[in-house]
């Protein structure tokens, strides 16, 4: 375990769940990826004792075994995060293979999303806690994925749909963190920057020598609207694209679903019900039906109550949208089971009675709730 080097005070926060596993001095494992700091003194330990591999080695040893058939998303999460700040810094730096390093990125979310969609969801509503402005962005690529594979896109046009989800907000990162923690008015320049960051991010694309027409499109229409309502052009009706309602889509979900500064997180449910409320004028409703059918009611990652009374986690869609498969955490009276207990809400024991959006995730051995190793 020779890679491993010592956590470094900021990397981790409580009440987030770990993007990766920490290690001891001897190389044994202390927690499991997904397990959530409850307390500053479990930081505190952590940052004594704790050991990690960075996602730069990760990311290097991933780029040596490319061929590997399968990898965990779960795995892959910190390096795909990596790899995301890396490209877009590409981007931002108007480098001539920022494309060469955006177009890897997309086949390999496509890949992981092909691979293991139930997975790749999880992630998303998993890591949706408080979320930084490059996991937000991953969230929009996997939610894309899923309208792309509902319409049965082609991979050009899936992997231009994904590229444009991981860049549309590429001005505006600088800024997103801040912006998601405050509740303060916006200020006139802040507003200036949110009203003209399609235009910037489109720019930077074409500056960097990715000059992909749809791909540059997608990007300055994303904040568009149906009715004309949107920003920077107020176009509507047939000239804009699909692709960009679907990226818009991807974004506003998991705005809704993160927690902010100024409210608490959506119930996935919910927020899938107000943006159809609020879009019902749309008449292009296919976008919402792509995305929505997807991910289902209770889309995997998400915490649920049974009929029975215990908690447990959505890890599996089913056909029936509405029966998904759960894994059981705690029982009735809250007391955690050993290991989870797969449950089937096709029967009525097993029910989801309703979503849980708790002020503190338990923690989580993610790899094991999937079933990878």
């Amino acid at each position: 375990m020779s890679d491993l080097v010592r956590l470094a005070p900021g990397l981790l926060t409580v009440g987030k769940p770990l993007p990766w596993p920490v290690y001891d001095r001897t190389g044994n494992l202390l927690v499991a990826q997904g397990y959530v700091i409850q307390s500053e003194w479990q930081l505190e330990r952590l940052y004594e004792q704790g050991l990690y591999e960075p996602p730069e080695r990760q990311a290097e040893k991933r780029r040596e075994d490319d061929d590997t058939p399968r990898f965990s998303p779960f795995a892959e999460y910190s390096i795909l995060l990596y790899e995301l700040e890396r490209a877009l810094d590409r981007i931002v730096d108007a480098d001539r293979r920022a494309l060469e390093r955006l177009e890897h990125l997309a086949r390999r979310i496509q890949r992981l999303c092909q691979q293991d969609p139930d997975a790749c969801i999880g992630l998303v509503h998993v890591y949706a806690v408080r979320p930084t402005a490059y996991e937000q962005t991953l969230f929009y690529a996997i939610i894309c994925w899923l309208a792309a594979y509902h319409f049965e896109l082609d991979e050009n046009r899936t992997l231009i749909l994904l590229q444009a989800a991981l860049t549309a907000n590429i001005s505006l990162l600088p800024y997103l963190d801040k912006l998601n923690n405050t509740n303060r008015r916006l200020s006139e320049e802040q507003r200036r920057i949110i009203q003209k960051h399609p235009e910037l991010s489109a720019s930077a694309l074409r500056q960097a020598g990715i000059n992909d027409e749809v791909l540059l499109r997608i990007v300055e229409q994303h904040h568009e609207c149906f009715d004309g309502s949107g920003y920077p052009e107020g176009i509507s009706g047939p000239e804009l694209l699909v692709e960009a309602k679907v990226v818009a889509l991807a974004e506003r979900y998991t705005a809704m679903i993160t927690k902010r500064a100024y409210r608490e997180r959506y119930h996935a449910d919910q927020a899938m019900d107000e943006i159809l409320h609020s879009m019902a004028q749309d008449p292009h409703q296919v976008v919402y039906e792509a995305v929505f059918q997807q991910l289902t009611p209770y889309p995997p990652g998400v915490l649920v109550q049974l009929a029975n009374g215990e908690t447990g986690l959505v890890t599996h869609r089913r056909r029936s949208p509405r029966s998904p498969v759960a894994q059981a955490i705690f029982n009735a009276q809250g007391r955690r089971y050993l290991g989870p207990l797969r449950r089937d809400a096709s029967v009525e024991e097993y029910r989801v009675h309703s979503t849980l959006v708790p002020d503190m995730l338990p923690s989580l051995n993610l790899a094991l709730l999937w079933g990878y190793s």
